[in-house]
């Protein structure tokens, strides 16, 4: 069976070298704005949904917390594993399935994980997955780019060097996705990735969620959780509920 590009660029070792300075300090300092803006016990149970290696999921067990990160990429997992404690765990799992009910306080979707599947009816299956596993009075958030701005600002031909690898990178927008074509240049291996994500904007997700039970509280711009603005806005926030 063909791998989805997911499945293959996720849990490849040039994916988390790509991305290996990804910055630790602004995830935490993200994490503590959101805990002030929603209501947790410090008993709390969260559900970290693509957590990749876990650094969310890590920075919030360092809390208190009681953590499951989850990730279909098991070499993602496989890393994250070695950070498990008492009260951290990490498992292998498709977001598209939800595997327990009314378990988690918070459910968190961080990091433009949302949004990688061809057939859009799957975007429905992430929702009624964070529905099913959230506490009646549970938290979701999910964090996803500001695809207005992106677009407006696309770099379609970029190169870095990283470790002596060499990442050739185009970038477009065709069919409703934002597409990141990857050559990897390794000594005198060559290989070629893709990510692939849906162009969503804001009202693509308010007209999803209204056919949920979730409810969207705020809509915010941030990681310091300013209100978001299509104009100017880095990312697409989302922090809600339940009915």
């Amino acid at each position: 069976m063909l791998m989805k590009w997911f499945e293959e660029w996720f849990d490849s070792e040039y994916y988390h070298l790509l991305y290996k300075n990804r910055d630790h300090q602004e995830a935490e300092e993200f994490i503590n704005n959101l805990l002030e803006e929603i209501d947790l016990d410090s008993g709390a149970y969260i559900l970290d949904l693509a957590c990749g290696k876990g650094r969310h999921s890590r920075y919030l067990a360092s809390l208190g917390y009681k953590v499951l990160g989850v990730d279909l990429s098991e070499n993602s997992i496989k890393e994250a594993k070695q950070f498990e404690s008492e009260n951290l765990k990490f498992e292998v799992r498709d977001m598209r399935a939800p595997f327990t009910e009314d378990a988690f306080d918070l459910v968190l979707n961080l990091f433009t994980s949302f949004g990688y599947f061809d057939d859009k009816k799957d975007n429905y299956k992430v929702l009624n997955a964070i529905e099913t596993m959230m506490n009646e009075d549970g938290y979701f958030v999910i964090d996803f780019m500001n695809v207005e701005k992106v677009i407006r600002t696309l770099v379609e031909k970029e190169q870095k060097e990283i470790d002596g690898v060499l990442f050739d990178i185009t970038r477009e927008v065709k069919d409703g996705f934002i597409v990141k074509n990857i050559k990897v240049i390794d000594g005198e291996k060559v290989y070629n990735f893709q990510e692939k994500v849906q162009a969503l904007t804001i009202d693509n997700f308010k007209e999803m969620i209204a056919k949920t039970d979730l409810v969207v509280d705020n809509f915010y711009g941030n990681y310091n959780l300013d209100i978001f603005d299509a104009d100017t806005s880095d990312r697409l926030i989302i922090v809600g509920t339940k009915w």
